[in-house]
């Protein structure tokens, strides 16, 4: 099923404000991917686009998909998956679908969000959605997206007393490290220290204002195809959980990063002790080291140990967010989830430059929506030398 579907070519923008509509984002990111995989545009057929913002942002692009078939010069199905900070890895799983079922061979995967740049109502994308996972439903009980996420820190941090605030600076400043060798991050080339992601500002108790990610402008792509590739999608899923986490029987795990894994897993004929390499979804540092156990790295309430010890460092056994993970490459919302897939295929092909990792051969890319909300979760392996 899965194993039948390779990545032929990926492309992205650099993350950070950009004065251009998304759509116009969205066609530099494609023709980067079609560049990369050394095809034509005519040669696709049909498109999976994730994007979010429309209302937000003021551009008012309630009809997406044509917007692209106009800039592409394309007629074929193109079809729109928006599911918040996750989309772009529900995004894959549809293309992989669309592959598998339909008369598609070449299949074109793109996300894109704007939230910066010449937009009209930066106020109402920090207030009414960065800030909220959901802006009905949670709000209503006085949280918003940091809020949420501090509860779930403030829980683990109590269940598991030897994990400290310092431990999450620890997952900050490697993602920085990280970042500060990827051109394509909003923090590339600018460092940061230890002190100052401990002395940051608090933003919700006990998060700190290093602790959570960036958000910006930003567009990915990538190319999935029947046709033999070096990289081969080996495993994908999509789980969905209840929306707000005090709805779950638990907050310090999350039950469809859970599923999504194990199915993941179950596709590639896997366990977590084969992966080499990991994109995960820290919106939050905690959510990172969540990630850890959820994805089975570690046993619950160890994952801090990964983090002391140096185990997802670049040079570590099991690097974890080598481009700068959502904290310092950025988290242009629909589009993080094909920028995992894009850094995970230029380590798997060994083009990563400064960043690269050694004998990388398997890879694992983690995409949440809200605080558990919804994950997908795929992984890729490299096929040759």
């Amino acid at each position: 099923m899965a194993n039948n579907i390779y990545i032929r070519g990926v492309g992205t923008i650099p993350y950070g404000i950009h004065y251009k509509q998304s759509h116009l984002l969205a066609y530099d990111a494609i023709y980067k991917a079609l560049e990369d995989a050394d095809m034509s545009i005519n040669e696709i057929d049909a498109v999976v686009c994730s994007t979010l913002e429309w209302f937000y942002t003021g551009e008012f692009q309630r009809h997406f998909p044509s917007i692209l078939s106009s800039i592409l010069k394309k007629r074929v199905p193109i079809i729109r998956v928006p599911a918040a900070c996750s989309g772009g890895g529900v995004a894959l799983c549809t293309a992989k679908d669309l592959c598998l079922s339909g008369g598609f061979n070449n299949v074109l995967v793109v996300g894109v969000e704007k939230l910066h740049g010449n937009t009209k109502n930066s106020e109402c994308i920090t207030n009414e959605f960065m800030m909220a996972a959901e802006s009905v439903w949670e709000q209503q009980e006085g949280l918003n997206f940091p809020a949420g996420n501090a509860l779930i820190a403030q829980a683990y941090l109590k269940e598991f007393p030897d994990t400290t605030m310092d431990d999450l600076a620890l997952i900050s400043l490697k993602n920085h490290e990280n970042a500060y060798l990827n051109e394509n991050a909003f923090f590339y080339n600018k460092k940061i220290e230890i002190e100052q992601i401990k002395s940051s500002p608090i933003v919700c108790s006990p998060l700190r204002l290093f602790d959570c990610s960036i958000s910006v402008d930003g567009a990915a792509a990538c190319i999935i195809t029947k046709d033999k590739t070096d990289i081969k999608i080996i495993g994908s899923a999509y789980q969905t959980d209840y929306l707000p986490p005090f709805e779950r029987d638990r907050i310090t795990t999350w039950d469809a990063s859970l599923g999504a894994s194990e199915d993941a897993y179950k596709q590639a004929k896997l366990s977590p002790d084969d992966i080499d390499i990991a994109e995960v979804h820290d919106a939050f540092t905690i959510v990172e080291l969540i990630a850890y156990e959820d994805l089975g790295f570690c046993k619950k309430g160890d994952g801090a140990r990964m983090i002391r010890d140096g185990v997802v460092k670049i040079d570590g056994k099991l690097p974890v967010n080598t481009s700068g993970g959502l904290k310092a490459k950025g988290h242009p919302v629909s589009a993080t989830g094909i920028g995992q897939i894009y850094e995970l295929v230029k380590q798997l092909r060994k083009e990563a430059g400064d960043r690269q990792v050694s004998k990388a051969k398997i890879a694992l890319a983690q995409n949440i929506g809200g605080a558990g909300g919804s994950v997908a979760v795929h992984i890729l392996k490299k096929i040759g030398g």
